[in-house]
Order: structure tokens, then C-alpha cells, then sequence
């Protein structure tokens, strides 16, 4: 096989799996949320939502292990803009404006990011003291924050503490996933000798916990964007930390990056905040009439 094929395939696969798991994990959002919100019970519906959802964190896992944590997560980020044309048909309504906005400074941000950081992937094994003393540390600060957020009476904090925890985790389990994929691939016997698959079904039911205190805080306007933004920022700084991830910029296109990042964590907030909103409003319907 090519050089130019194994590139291709280091960028473009991985690149179709992650907007894919993002579709999925739209869709399964969607339906979770529409399922519980007229009874607040988990039914039928939510099961499915919840195995649709699954489905898309399989596929991000399978994207991970093909590309870089740098191409993969930004196109996962995708998900909240997938929400938008969901929630819309199920509403009955069109979307509005400020939300195609948002949505378009999101794709223009993350084409951007992509085009002009050009991610590269690394086989780079990593040093297990310090990727187990540094995941260790993040998770331990994490349960930490959980701890603050239980005894907090503040709801806006309380869900801002849980939103930020359980993002910080999926980001965590999103560094495991390819720290295992790298394991796969250069060493397959000693695969469940290492440590990161043991810790990562903690990490991930911690995530999920958190991040379902999150929803029951009652304030989704300040728990749903923490959480969105949070998940892809500490998988791509660990990524270049501890994977030795790197982009292909200079000094003036690091800059520029910058900007666009800023610009997407933005967009990412303003479009959870607004879908927060709406959940909000429905929860509110039945005790209205």
C-alpha cells in the first residue's frame, strides 16, 4: 500500500466514522430526551436512544483507533449541530436563525481547524507511569469535583460542576479508547495486561453518572454546554500530551487556531445552551396546563 493510501486512510476513514458516531449519538440524544420528558421513566423509547447512542460511541471508539484524537474529536463535536434539525421536526418547527448561525460558524470552525492544523496520528506508545500518574491525577481532581457538586445547594453550580466533571471524563475515556486502539495494533497478546482497559469502564461510568446528575441538577442551560465543550478540550490536550499528537502549524497559523477555537468552543455553547433551553420549556409544559 501506498504512502499516499495510508495517509488517506489515517484521515478520511477515521474522519467518516467520527461524523457518523456523531449522527448516532444526535439521534440517540434525541430520542433519550424525547422518551423521558413526557413521564420523566426511563421507556422503551429511551432503550433505544440509549443503544443508538452506544452504537455512536462504538463508532467513535473505531475512529479513534484508525485517526488522531485531534481529526476525530472536533467532527464528534458535530453532534450538538445534528441535534438541531432533530429537535426541530420533532417540535414542528423551523429553526431558528441564530441557531443555523451558530451551526455555521461551527462547520466553518471545524473545516478550518482541519485544513489548517493538518492533525497528525501517532503509533506512539505511551509511558505507562506517566499516562497512569497523569489519568490518575485528572480523574482524582474530577471525583473531587463531584464531591463539590453533591454538596453544593446552588443548582447553577451544582449542574456547571457535574457538566464540567462529566465532559473532563468522556474526555478521558476518549485518550483510554486510542491509548488501547495504539496497544491493538503494535502489541495485541499483552492488550489486557495493561492498565487503560481496566480503568476505562470506571472512567466511562463515572462520565455517565456525572453526567446524569447533570441533567437531574435542573439547570441544562449551564450543565449541557460545560459538558460540550469540556469532553473534546481534555481529550485533545491529553492527546498532544501524552500521545504526542502535533498539528503541522507555525507560529502565525497557531494563532489563527486559536481564534477558530475560541470561535468553536463559543458556537458549541450557544447551540447546547439553546437546545438546554428548550428541554427546559418542555419540562415545563405539563405543569403550565
Amino acid at each position: 500500500m501506498s504512502a499516499d493510501s495510508l495517509v488517506g486512510m489515517h484521515t478520511w476513514v477515521p474522519a467518516l466514522f467520527a461524523i457518523a458516531a456523531a449522527l448516532l449519538i444526535a439521534v440517540g440524544t434525541v430520542l433519550r430526551q424525547r422518551s423521558s420528558a413526557a413521564s420523566g421513566a426511563i421507556t422503551a423509547g429511551w432503550w433505544i436512544g440509549a443503544a443508538i447512542a452506544l452504537s455512536g460511541f462504538l463508532l467513535q471508539a473505531s475512529a479513534l483507533g484508525l485517526g488522531s484524537i485531534l481529526l476525530v474529536q472536533p467532527l464528534v463535536v458535530l453532534a450538538v449541530l445534528f441535534v438541531l434539525p432533530m429537535e426541530a421536526w420533532a417540535d414542528h418547527r423551523r429553526p431558528h436563525r441564530s441557531e443555523w448561525a451558530w451551526g455555521g460558524v461551527l462547520v466553518a470552525c471545524v473545516v478550518a481547524f482541519l485544513l489548517i492544523a493538518k492533525p497528525v496520528s501517532t503509533d506512539r506508545r505511551p509511558d505507562v507511569v506517566v499516562m497512569g500518574i497523569t489519568v490518575g491525577a485528572v480523574v482524582a481532581g474530577l471525583i473531587a469535583l463531584v464531591v463539590v457538586a453533591e454538596r453544593n445547594n446552588n443548582r447553577h453550580y451544582k449542574a456547571l460542576l457535574y457538566g464540567l466533571a462529566s465532559g473532563a471524563l468522556f474526555g478521558v475515556s476518549s485518550l483510554l479508547i486510542k491509548a488501547i486502539a495504539i496497544r491493538v495494533v503494535n502489541d495485541p497478546l499483552t492488550v489486557f495486561v495493561r492498565f487503560e482497559v481496566y480503568l476505562l469502564v470506571p472512567v466511562v461510568v463515572l462520565a455517565v453518572v456525572a453526567q446524569q446528575r447533570s441533567f437531574g441538577s435542573g439547570d441544562l442551560q449551564t450543565s449541557f454546554p460545560a459538558m460540550n465543550v469540556m469532553e473534546p478540550t481534555v481529550a485533545m490536550v491529553l492527546g498532544v500530551a501524552l500521545l504526542g499528537e502535533s498539528l503541522k502549524v507555525g507560529v502565525p497559523a497557531t494563532v489563527v487556531l486559536a481564534v477558530v477555537l475560541a470561535l468553536a468552543i463559543v458556537a458549541v455553547a450557544e447551540l447546547a445552551k439553546a437546545a438546554a433551553i428548550r428541554g427546559d420549556q418542555r419540562a415545563l409544559e405539563p405543569a403550565d396546563r
